[in-house]
């Protein structure tokens, strides 16, 4: 078995040659190295079903008001909610790439800000909001890196996880969690409240959230939003392509049980041009980009130049 899987593997890594570009690509520098254009704006998603029936204890979610994240995504992660810190666990994945997702941003937006990527407390003084934190496994780090974090997520389970568990250690006990209340309607409703209440951030982070989003572009629009002029918006998800079909799905759902299946949906997967796009379209300009690649040899993940599957992007908001 595990020798079958290794060839599909690298029949697949085979195959991913011409998906490759330079890593950490330079969107703004030339016009040589500007996004490809596509044809249209990627397809608008059907708008979302009427709420299902779900009581609160089920779905962990206080309203079933319409809301632009799927109610069955929101019932879905609430189910599976008390796992979050388990790194054998559903979250097994996230846990796996949650370093080399923190040694982008510590090295973008050290960048950014001028800061030292060697010191122990880089972000210290700056403002970080993670939209879908889910139970912390990013907000923790990025606290204990400095930053003044904001959590929000629209699964209450999550954040009573989340809470919970920084509770356990002074630097990241100070991490506000923020949960949708009476009038709740997920992540892209709730940015949009943060957004009337004149909340602004140094850094804007969502990771492996936009896929499950019923509207990407607005999505993006709140969190440009969120970001104070010079800031810095830090976005992953999956590329729509069949490597990722063959990656995600049938490989990390159906072969190795990492993940349970039906987690992610192919068409929700979002291109790295589509995504430029959509960032552009929201006064974000994309300055790095870069890809996430497993090694089932090591099984360790690396950055690389290779966006064919998972991708991580840092785009900037002008200044007013």
């Amino acid at each position: 078995m595990a020798s079958k899987l290794l060839i599909q593997l690298r029949a697949l890594s085979a195959a991913a040659n011409g998906h490759r570009v330079l890593a950490r690509r330079v969107f703004s520098d030339s016009p040589s190295l500007s996004p490809p254009e596509v044809s249209s704006t990627p397809p608008p998603p059907p708008p979302p079903p009427p709420p299902p029936q779900i009581s609160q204890s089920e779905s962990g979610v206080k309203s079933s008001a319409p809301s632009s994240l799927d109610q069955n995504e929101l019932a879905k992660f609430s189910s599976i909610a008390e796992t979050w810190w388990d790194s054998e666990g559903p979250f097994k994945p996230l846990h796996a790439i949650n370093p080399i997702r923190l040694s982008f941003i510590r090295s973008t937006l050290c960048r950014h800000f001028g800061r030292d990527p060697n010191s122990a407390r880089p972000f210290q003084g700056l403002k970080f909001v993670d939209v879908g934190c889910g139970g912390g496994i990013l907000s923790e780090p990025l606290a204990r890196m400095g930053a003044t974090v904001t959590g929000v997520d629209a699964v209450e389970k999550n954040i009573k996880i989340a809470r919970l568990h920084a509770d356990l250690d002074p630097l990241t006990s100070t991490i506000e969690y923020c949960c949708t209340t009476a009038e709740a309607y997920a992540i892209l409703l709730w940015t949009e409240k943060m957004v009337e209440e004149h909340k602004s951030f140094d850094a804007v982070i969502s990771l492996e959230v936009i896929e499950h989003v019923a509207n990407p572009a607005e999505f993006c629009k709140s969190l440009a939003a969120l970001t104070v002029p010079n800031g810095a918006t830090v976005i992953s998800t999956i590329n729509r392509s069949m490597r990722a079909y063959a990656a995600t799905i049938v490989i990390a759902e159906y072969l190795l049980r990492w993940l349970p299946i039906g987690t992610h949906q192919w068409s929700s997967f979002i291109t790295p041009e589509e995504l430029v796009l959509i960032l552009r379209r929201a006064s974000v300009s994309v300055e790095e980009m870069a890809g996430f690649v497993y090694d089932p040899l090591t099984g360790k993940w690396s950055l690389s130049d290779d966006i064919s599957v998972n991708y991580i992007t840092y785009g900037t908001k002008p200044a007013l």
